[in-house]
């Protein structure tokens, strides 16, 4: 069935934004229990199981070798490099709220690589601006980027972050096309969860503390996260101009910042709300038909 002929594919934008953003909830509940990497790797690795079974269950037909590799390749960015630039920031002490506004340049830096191929209308431009400002609006006005003290380790990861979701995203749109989902998935899995068992055994000792919040946030992570936001994900990508799919990422810090207000008691002022409108506006701007 074609996209435009499912009139639920319209929801599949807000639907993917809000589970993106729960990634952050998430791994705040879960890392007083557990190492990052490993997190990672536990995460990965039911995943691929959770793939395996999908892939049985639906009978998905698997890929040739020169696809796997290009699946390969879009795992490894999308996944290894943004998953693990994001921790590893984390890791060297930058606060959430500036990678996010790093991370955020993406539908930007999205639209520049695609300047000399794809024209860009330029409510589309004045769209992906808006977005941004409304990202910086909503962070500053919380005080996400208080106090930051600029390390060389942490600014690589988080660089590596934006760099990995940016250019995963555009090749998986121009060398991914024609593999079925659960197979494209299960593949990007397999290599990321090798990645991260190098990364974990390499410099982590492993140590867990079984809890329920983990437990809870590991499960969600799997299912609501690595399961069905990235299918939606791949789906938006497939059928979705990169730009248009990128700006959405502007809105994930806005809800993320309601969600750590209903769930942690962190500050969400009158300013944030007008942040989140503009970047509402921006994406509005991005996506619309273009005359």
């Amino acid at each position: 069935m074609s996209p435009s002929a499912n009139p639920w594919t319209k929801f599949i934008p807000a639907i993917f934004v809000f589970l993106w953003s729960t990634g952050f909830i998430g791994a705040k509940f879960a890392l007083p229990y557990i190492e990052p990497f490993y997190l990672l790797f536990l995460r990965l690795a039911l995943t691929v199981v959770v793939f395996g079974l999908l892939m049985w269950w639906y009978k998905a037909p698997w890929m040739s070798k020169r696809q796997f590799g290009h699946q390969a390749v879009s795992g490894l960015l999308i996944h290894g490099a943004y998953l693990g630039g994001v921790f590893s920031a984390v890791a060297y002490s930058m606060p959430a709220g500036v990678i996010a506004l790093l991370v955020s340049i993406q539908p930007l830096l999205t639209a520049l690589i695609l300047f000399r191929t794809k024209p860009i209308k330029t409510l589309q431009w004045l769209g992906l601006a808006l977005g941004f400002i409304g990202v910086v609006v909503v962070l500053f006005s919380k005080g996400a980027i208080a106090d930051f003290t600029f390390n060389w380790p942490m600014m690589i990861g988080a660089l590596v972050a934006l760099l990995g979701i940016t250019i995963g995203s555009l090749y998986q749109k121009r060398f991914g096309q024609g593999v079925n989902l659960l197979s494209a998935s299960t593949a990007q899995y397999i290599v990321t969860a090798l990645l991260m068992a190098v990364l974990t055994y390499s410099f982590e000792h492993q140590q867990v503390d079984w809890q329920w919040p983990l437990i809870a946030s590991l499960l969600w992570l799997v299912f609501g996260m690595s399961v069905l936001a990235i299918l939606l994900l791949l789906y938006m990508i497939k059928n979705g101009a990169s730009e248009k799919v990128a700006s959405y990422f502007y809105l994930v810090p806005g809800i993320t910042a309601i969600q750590a207000w209903l769930y942690f008691d962190e500050q969400f002022p009158p300013l944030a709300i007008g942040g989140m409108l503009l970047s509402l506006l921006g994406v509005y701007l991005t996506v619309k038909p273009q005359k």
